[in-house]
């Protein structure tokens, strides 16, 4: 019995001992698993209309038939298509946590001769009805499935908001009425009235934001949801909104309960406004508030689907905005604080001058500002874009280069579509922008040899950027200017993350200094290579076919 007991107690030790190593491990594992964070996040930026096609049957609506110049028409792009690609792990693969696409709302339904030959609103920023989906892009139950399959791959999924302004006018598609809209004057820019009180461009009505006028709903849009069977909803709504927020009926709060409808109905995660500074500030301030409820409210009805505790993310559209202007935007005769009026991070125009010079010149300045004056906000970088016509890389030939500095500078990083792809943004016969927007280059991807080895960059960056929170929010420090090495540490309460990071190193065998980043004995993986090593006295020995180490704890 004592011999029996023994055994016992021994196999009843190790069955303990083993439930402690197994907890610990996991535990490990959870604790390694890197938190979603805004201020680091991979956004990638794609056009609806010319990413993918999950539906050719809604390729023509409304009787769009007309000629349209070269890239200004559709080209059957749609939300599907994008779903498709979610599914298929593609965005996995790249790193990419969230996805940002241009609006998505019902367009003019005709063209426009903007002397580039017909144009179609096919970029979705030629809005008609607000509160529809343009079928072309497809339905609403589309875009509920959208959400959702991002949610599942953790991808957060970023609206394209317009408030400043309608569609064109066409014979199709009438003016909205002048207590609505200003047909004139054109923006001159010269001040904040000339800049925020007036039309873009000829023909692109602009919205009357500033106004204090309770005003009636144009006469189009309320035939047309009675044709459509939803008037008496479409007006309940309303009601109940106005009635919540004491809003009063002007233009622009009808346009923000619109807007904020696809938060409350489909748990969309952000929005990226556009032409922020064309409208009065105080705008996107109400905004952001009618978001947050809009997101709490989504939240509570739907407890089981609520990814984390990240707040709703808003990010500002302001042309020209440069992340060395610190938090305020300088309009000649008066500045302005964006951060202040409802925007969590800004789009930074100024990133793609900063990537011409070295690498720490541009990670250091980044880490400094992002850390200190606008710390707990952030800027989005990014190298080309659907209408920045001086992209980083216009000709497609720094492709390398172009992506290492995008996706390890500090903050959020915006990949345009066909970047990681090097998809052409020279396209013969086109004019003006729709030469950036030409479709998604898929067979390039399956046949060219240099098209898989940009994208296989590319991929390596986004999965390193994405699994540890430091490369975009964290710290910066140089340890060594040759060979070229840097560390990035991030913190928050209980989570910590620490990375090492090696540039244009010589081929083959490296002998790294890390001991300003981890201790000996610590072993660490490369990320661009997948090799194993372990730090000893300070120093790790590592042999790859790259000029390039991501040393991360294994």
């Amino acid at each position: 019995m004592k011999k029996y007991s023994k055994v016992l107690l021994l196999l009843t030790l190790s069955i303990f001992a083993g439930c402690k190593t197994t907890q610990t491990a996991t535990e490990k594992k959870a604790t390694k698993k890197a938190p979603f964070v805004w201020e680091a996040a991979s956004v990638y930026f794609l056009m609806t209309d010319r990413f993918n096609n999950g539906d050719k049957s809604n390729d023509i609506n409304f009787d769009r038939n007309k000629t349209a110049g070269k890239l200004r028409g559709f080209e059957g792009g749609d939300i599907k298509g994008i779903t498709q690609k979610i599914e298929e792990g593609y965005f996995d693969k790249l790193g990419i946590n969230a996805i940002w696409f241009t609006p998505i709302v019902e367009q003019i339904h005709d063209a426009v001769d903007e002397g580039t030959g017909l144009s179609y609103g096919f970029h979705g920023y030629w809005a008609r009805d607000w509160t529809a989906l343009d079928p072309n892009f497809g339905t609403k139950e589309d875009l509920a499935n959208l959400v959702k399959k991002a949610h599942a791959h953790g991808i957060r999924i970023i609206l394209d908001g317009v408030i400043n302004h309608t569609g064109p006018v066409t014979e199709t598609d009438t003016v909205w009425p002048n207590y609505w809209v200003r047909t004139g004057p054109t923006c001159d820019y010269q001040n904040y009235q000339n800049t925020t009180e007036c039309t873009l461009v000829a023909n692109l009505p602009d919205i009357r934001t500033e106004s204090t006028q309770n005003v009636d709903l144009p006469p189009f849009l309320i035939e047309k949801w009675k044709k459509e069977g939803r008037y008496d909803q479409e007006m309940e709504e309303l009601d109940s909104f106005f009635k919540r927020t004491g809003y009063p009926k002007t233009p622009r709060y009808y346009i923000i309960k619109w807007l904020t409808d696809y938060i409350a109905d489909y748990g969309i995660d952000g929005y990226r406004a556009d032409t922020v500074k064309h409208t009065e500030a105080s705008v996107w301030a109400d905004f952001k508030t009618q978001s947050d409820y809009a997101f709490a409210l989504w939240k509570k009805n739907n407890p089981t689907k609520v990814l984390d505790n990240n707040p709703f993310f808003t990010i500002a559209e302001v042309y020209n905005y440069n992340i060395s202007s610190g938090k305020n935007f300088d309009f000649g005769n008066k500045k302005v604080n964006y951060f202040e009026n409802g925007f969590n991070n800004m789009i930074n125009f100024e990133f793609k001058y900063d990537a011409q010079k070295d690498y720490e010149f541009i990670f250091s300045k980044y880490s400094a500002i992002l850390n200190g004056e606008l710390k707990g906000n952030s800027v989005t970088n990014y190298l080309s874009s659907h209408d920045d016509g001086a992209p980083f890389d216009a000709k497609r030939t720094k492709t390398i280069e172009a992506a290492t500095k995008l996706l390890l500078s500090p903050g959020v990083a915006q990949v345009y579509y066909g970047d990681e792809s090097a998809r052409p943004l020279v396209i013969e016969g086109t004019q003006g922008d729709a030469t950036l927007r030409s479709f998604m280059n898929w067979d390039a991807i399956k046949t060219n040899p240099e098209t898989k080895k940009v994208l296989s960059h590319y991929r390596k960056l986004g999965k390193f950027r994405k699994n540890h929170p430091a490369v975009g929010a964290g710290v910066h420090k140089e340890i060594s200017a040759l060979p070229y090495t840097f560390s990035r540490t991030y913190s928050k309460e209980a989570y910590k993350d620490e990375v090492f990071v090696g540039l244009d190193l010589p081929i083959g065998r490296k002998v790294l200094e890390v001991s300003a980043v981890f201790a000996d004995g610590t072993r660490l993986r490369d990320a661009y290579s997948g090799k194993v090593v372990e730090v000893k006295k300070g120093q790790v020995k590592i042999k790859t076919d790259f000029d390039i180490v991501l040393l991360e704890k294994r």
